[in-house]
């Protein structure tokens, strides 16, 4: 007999899916048998359910295919939801096959009852429940669809037992990708064009939307006579090979991307919805280019609305668009930019055997020994600033991370979604200590799975981001220590291997060693706590806040935390006076 659920690995397996990441349970039982029983797509067993959605995710956003996690009626599937969330908002296709109760049970109070399809509709472009067995293969491939071409999450709710029941449908389809091209109407160019030729002063703001349209970017910047700032979901498709590059925007960017922004008077938008609105431009006119149109206007006011592809539009703009501009505006940003670079480059600098380790010269370090073709993925808070300023993209590597959503514990269970789908690649998690705590069962699937992720943790002993925070609000730190263990002794004590630093000088040996280990590796590395970040653009209320945090951390008998941040900052104060 061939049941629904051989239905469905059959279907799932012609549209080039090869693996699934899950727990099992009871009522996934018919569908981890089919798999078993078929022996094609791999069954990635995890250690929580939060990390299968994000490993289907970080599968999904290297290869571009359809990722697919599954899980278990009721608390099973209910921890997918904080990956499936950042899945969504990334923009990435994944497939969630939400085990259910039995359906004669449901809305009863039944053991483990929840109704995954109203609780996944906020994170997703599909969910619908399965209550008949004749419905399966049909929705199985609307919601296969419907994640693939909305590039979102599709959540397809089953029954246990609609899971071992004969198939009423032998037919078996193949769901892959269509390829279209959407290119604005010819007087959308035109109102554009005329936007763009009238500025004195262009700025481009360029996003992940700029995937595949590097060379079409330097024409136009050229063309424009533009500065390009990225945003953070834009650096690997912008940064790299850009001599019209003065860094990035917002509260982790340079000073030179929020000059280039402030000092604009006109701004093209290029694939970002970039969401900080007090970095936009106060008085610039603003033309946005975004294959999605609900993403037009949503952040900042928009003169005119480009509904295209990147690469399709710039191309139909260029021809478009006077040439023989001046470069002063470009010229002023670039020089601001370099000196910017120079001073994130002279902090980033040891100069000297102590420890801890600064995050800065840590994240430099594995710039340096990584590979060409490394895929980075930093957890949320002070992970991904450093990893913003210090890595360096050039093209063939990659850089992944919870910037939308902002999830702790992303970068652990993200890297094995990108390592179980590129074994001979190199991948890099950067772990936060708290981060990496949350989800630390997940060391425990990389030997399981053999997978040979590299983790280097940030082992600073507390909640950083919230204490800068903290901080910038004015409020003495509280509830953000963190009493670690040894990290890379947690490591050899489950069979991975482990390396423990606390010396700047030992960093590159470290870092060479785990990445010439063939296997999973942690690298423990003890850095300093109170390491800021100035934002490139300090308001009033953030200087008052920090007046405040250090008057009450004195008054509340936190002084030496004062002085703490003072001797850990003073090379920051160096570079700035350079």
């Amino acid at each position: 007999m061939t049941t629904v659920a051989d239905h469905m690995i059959a279907t799932l397996k012609a549209s080039g899916v090869r693996r699934i990441y899950g727990l099992p349970g009871d009522s996934l039982n018919g569908l981890t048998d089919a798999l078993r029983r078929d022996g094609d797509i791999a069954w990635q067993h995890v250690r929580h359910e939060e990390a299968a959605a994000f490993a289907a995710a970080g599968e999904a956003a290297t290869t571009g295919q359809l990722g697919v996690c599954a899980a278990s009626c009721g608390p099973g599937n209910l921890h997918l939801i904080n990956g499936l969330f950042d899945a969504q908002r990334s923009g990435v296709p994944v497939l969630a096959i939400a085990a259910h109760i039995p359906r004669a049970e449901i809305g009863s109070s039944y053991f483990q009852e929840t109704h995954p399809q109203d609780l996944f509709r906020e994170c997703s472009v599909y969910a619908e429940l399965v209550s008949d067995v004749e419905q399966l293969p049909r929705l199985l491939e609307v919601a296969m669809r419907a994640a693939i071409e909305r590039r979102g999450v599709a959540v397809i709710v089953v029954p246990g037992e609609v899971f071992a029941a004969a198939a009423t449908d032998a037919k078996v389809t193949a769901i892959r990708p269509t390829r279209s091209i959407t290119v604005p109407a010819d007087s959308d160019l035109a109102n554009a064009a005329d936007v763009l030729n009238r500025g004195q002063r262009v700025t481009i703001l360029a996003g992940a939307g700029c995937q595949g349209a590097h060379d079409e970017l330097l024409q136009i910047a050229g063309r424009l006579q533009a500065p390009v700032v990225h945003a953070l979901r834009g650096k690997e498709f912008v940064e790299y090979d850009n001599p019209y590059d003065v860094g990035m925007t917002g509260l982790l960017g340079f000073p030179s991307g929020y000059r280039a922004m402030e000092h604009c008077d006109t701004l093209l938008m290029l694939g970002t919805d970039f969401p900080y609105r007090p970095f936009y431009p106060a008085h610039a006119r603003v033309v946005q280019v975004d294959i999605r149109g609900e993403n037009i206007g949503r952040r900042h006011p928009v003169d005119v609305p480009l509904v295209g592809g990147v690469r399709k539009t710039i191309a139909a703009l260029l021809p478009l668009l006077r040439d023989g501009r001046d470069d002063e505006h470009l010229n002023t940003m670039k020089k601001h930019y370099r000196r910017t670079r120079a001073r994130f480059d002279a902090v980033a600098k040891e100069g000297r055997a102590r420890g801890p380790v600064h995050p800065q010269s840590l994240v430099a370090a594995v710039d340096r020994l990584a590979a060409d073709d490394a895929v980075f993925l930093p957890d949320v808070g002070t992970p991904t600033l450093w990893a913003a300023r210090y890595l360096t993209m050039n093209g063939r590597r990659r850089l992944i991370g919870s910037f939308n959503h902002g999830t702790m514990a992303d970068a652990l269970p993200l890297a094995m979604g990108v390592q179980a789908s590129h074994p001979g690649r190199q991948v890099v998690a950067l772990s936060g200590d708290g981060g990496l705590s949350m989800l630390l069962g997940e060391l425990i699937t990389l030997r399981q799975q053999k997978l040979p992720v590299k983790v280097v943790v940030f082992n600073n002993s507390s909640l950083a981001f919230v204490e800068l925070e903290m901080k910038a609000d004015g409020y003495v730190n509280y509830g953000t220590d963190l009493d670690n263990p040894n990290f890379a002794e947690v490591a050899r004590s489950i069979g991975l291997h482990g390396i423990h630093v606390e010396h700047p000088d030992k960093i590159d040996a470290a870092l060479e060693e785990a990445f010439a280990h063939d296997g999973p590796v942690v690298v423990d590395v003890t850095t300093v706590r109170h390491e800021l970040s100035i934002p490139p653009g300090l308001t009033f209320d953030q200087i008052k806040g920090f007046t405040l945090w250090g008057t009450r951390s004195v008054l509340s008998g936190s002084g030496d935390q004062v002085l703490d941040v003072a001797k850990s900052n003073l090379r920051l104060l160096a570079a700035e006076l350079e």
